[in-house]
């Protein structure tokens, strides 16, 4: 048996699952204390969470064929201001005190960034000019000076660097040859915006002594098991790198935690559109997934913007461990709050994962947790002397929203007796009314934002899925779901979702150009920049798929390249499901009866489901239809969700006409400018997306690209949607 490992690396603890590389199910999990304090620091924890999962499960080496761990390093480094001296060295051109020369200094000075209230990340600045090639003597001059100041690593940044390397990556192949490290504006990014390029590689050099120490530390002590499957870490961006990408752009793992519970999202539990909420015990991340994709922004770091794309990923102080703020008990019983102080931090236990008998003679207390917080945090004491918190995971319990199958699952005896005590014996009817405040009070922070996610993503609240991950989960997104009148789902598995998504993501990377009114060759030239990306992080050439945006307002094309690292794709792996099972999959997603969806279409590999749904307003004296699309796997898996769409089957031969069709019947002339509609085409196992375009003449360049390989007869389905703003 070949097998994949995920090893999440958390605040508190580190969880590594062992997955079986053909079925894709949970072979095994464990979870050990994160090392923070180890001398070889997080790379111990990682190393004896994998010595114990080949151990307990009878592993070999030759059977692991992927590897992968996440970390919170990057980002704890910069947090906690654990950082190296980095010096930067500007290059400018022409004259000494010419415009260009002048704005270059300017932008290559980069001020003091704020990391905590006592630490700052500070820079040393040299600035040489290139003229007529790299003047070798000022340079040398420039990386010794910095060097004599105590700094490890060296910035080199051009104004036009990412147009020609060649200066930039002279600099650091000479303060490498004096025994620095060295990285520069042109590695971190591609985008224009000298300052802007500085700054996001300024952070990258900070945290990079550090990262590449214990990747490398890491990757060796992984090799000495004798495993040959090359050591992978988990990006920001949901995605896995390479160590020899680590030592390049360590800025790359910034979020890397709450990016392996998307990824579980993604590869594990299928989702293909909704919200998920990972649920810990201290906090909940919240993040948007479309189209099988997770949904990014840019990232910042104590307000500072960076050239860097992250998951969008919003995290509330709430989670399943949260203790219970009360001002008193009945009559006076009120809740001023519900988190962020969790039982974790306060080192307690839960009510409901106490005996009963424990709890039955005990009393309610109210304590300080942390000396910052306020003294009115619920406990109840046992007849033992031993505190239990009152959390949202005894109300949930208390009031079934937790299934035996879960990880949440405790005693809802004990927590009705905790919440009896609370309520001052009043009997399980106010026990109750109690817990549902508590849930109303911390769900409803979570609702919050997932409604603003809604309005900033434009989702359709009939196709809004919220998926819950993480051991907290049913404490909160069943409650939550039920708040906004929203449909839910618990992972399989959540309580180790991340370290599954760990295993089971795939190599990713992102290409990123300025560009004014690009042409084909243009996106094009983007597009294979970014295949290349992955190649060189470790994904196979032939299991590369891209798909590329183009943002007419930004001048901005940008290609994303996604991979395997083995050639067997987990789509294929999947046992078929049958026709019937497929379509009462669709209606349920679309809240109707399986007679009421039509397939219209399908490929080897998927199917096409169309149905309608009528609404009335105004007591039922208006009618409106409301059209919907759903693209299922042959598992019964959504793939693809929409509202209005045109579905065309046609063959290579006639793809052009098919496309020229699809976009003169569904672009939309509206107040943002000419839009064409999203393009999804289907063949095979793949279904093709050429939502992010601009024109018809993009759309045709890159489907030429995606399509050359296939006969001529080969059966194509066109998806078109209309764009959603």
């Amino acid at each position: 048996m070949k097998v994949r490992i995920g090893i999440d690396v958390g605040g508190t603890f580190t969880d590594v699952v062992v997955i079986d590389g053909n079925s894709h199910e949970l072979v095994g999990q464990l979870k050990l204390p994160t090392s923070h304090a180890a001398k070889e620091g997080v790379a111990l924890g990682i190393v004896t969470a994998l010595e114990r999962a080949m151990t307990e499960f009878n592993l070999r080496a030759e059977d692991v064929a992927f590897i992968a761990h996440s970390t919170t390093q990057a980002t704890n480094a910069l947090l906690e201001g654990d950082v190296a001296e980095v010096g930067v060295i500007g290059i400018g051109g022409g004259a000494a005190f010419s415009p260009e020369s002048w704005l270059a200094k300017r932008a290559t000075q980069v001020p003091p960034i704020a990391l905590t209230a006592s630490k700052s990340l500070r820079t040393h600045q040299a600035f040489v000019r290139a003229v007529n090639g790299a003047a070798d003597a000022h340079i040398e001059q420039a990386i010794q000076s910095l060097a004599e100041k105590g700094v490890r690593v060296i910035v080199a940044s051009e104004a036009f660097g990412v147009d020609d390397t060649t200066r930039e990556e002279f600099i650091a192949e000479r303060a490498r040859a004096k025994g620095l490290l060295a990285t520069s504006g042109h590695e971190v990014s591609s985008l224009y915006g000298l300052r802007v390029r500085t700054r996001t590689a300024v952070i990258n050099a900070a945290i990079l002594p550090k990262m590449i120490e214990t990747a490398e530390m890491t990757e060796s002590c992984v090799k000495d098991t004798g495993i040959r499957a090359p050591l992978m870490i988990m990006r920001s961006d949901g995605g896995v790198m390479s160590v020899a990408e680590v030592h390049r752009r360590p800025i790359l793992t910034m979020l890397s935690g709450p990016a392996a519970g998307i990824a579980g999202a993604l590869m594990h539990e299928r989702v293909s559109d909704g919200v998920f909420i990972e649920v810990g015990g201290t906090s909940a991340d919240i993040s948007v997934i479309r189209d099988g994709n997770p949904a990014t922004r840019p990232a910042r770091l104590n307000g500072h913007r960076m050239y860097l794309n992250t998951l969008d990923v919003r995290t509330l102080g709430v989670g399943g461990g949260s203790m219970i703020r009360a001002t008193g008990i009945d009559p006076d019983f009120a809740i001023p709050d519900v988190g962020p102080r969790s039982a974790h931090i306060a080192g307690l236990g839960y009510v409901c994962f106490a005996e009963p008998e424990e709890l039955l003679g005990g009393t309610v207390e109210f304590i300080q947790p942390t000396p910052s917080d306020a003294a009115d945090h619920v406990v109840i004491r046992g007849t033992s002397g031993k505190r239990y918190a009152l959390t949202t995971t005894c109300a949930a319990n208390l009031l079934g929203l937790v299934r035996p199958e879960h990880f949440a699952y405790g005693n809802a005896e004990s927590a009705r007796i905790g919440f009896e005590k609370l309520t001052a014996e009043c009997g399980e009817h106010a026990a109750k009314q109690g817990a549902e405040a508590v849930l109303n009070f911390a769900c409803r922070k979570i609702a919050a934002t997932i409604e603003e996610l809604i309005t900033e993503y434009q989702l359709s609240r009939d196709q809004v899925v919220l998926v819950g991950g993480g051991g907290g989960a049913a404490s909160l997104v069943p409650f939550t779901a039920k708040l906004m009148g929203l449909q839910h789902r618990i992972a399989r598995n959540a309580e180790v979702i991340s370290p599954i998504g760990v295993a089971m993501a795939m190599v990713r990377d992102t290409v990123e150009r300025n560009i004014v009114d690009p042409s084909p060759e243009d996106i094009l030239n983007v597009r294979r920049e970014a295949a290349e990306a992955a190649i060189a992080a470790g994904a196979v050439a032939d299991s590369i798929e891209v798909q590329v945006e183009v943002d007419k307002r930004r001048n901005l094309v940008r290609a994303t390249a996604m991979g395997t690292t083995e050639l067997r794709r987990r789509d294929e792996q999947e046992a078929e499901a049958g026709f019937e099972h497929c379509r009462d999959a669709v209606a349920r997603s679309m809240r109707l009866s399986p007679g009421d969806v039509q397939l219209v279409a399908e490929t080897a590999s998927h199917l096409v489901f169309t149905g309608s749904q009528q609404t009335k307003s105004f007591f039922g004296l208006f009618r409106s239809v409301r059209q919907m699309l759903r693209v299922v796997d042959r598992t019964g898996v959504v793939r693809l969700q929409r509202g209005e769409a045109l579905v065309l089957e046609t063959t290579l031969t006639e793809i052009q006409s098919a496309l020229e069709h699809a976009v003169e019947s569904l672009t939309d002339y509206g107040d943002a400018g000419r839009a064409i509609p999203d393009i999804f085409i289907l063949y095979g196992a793949r279904i093709a997306n050429f939502s992010g375009l601009a024109d018809l003449t993009q759309v045709l360049a890159l489907t030429e690209v995606e399509l050359r390989s296939l006969a001529p007869a080969t059966k194509l389905v066109v998806v078109a949607c209309p764009k959603r703003f």
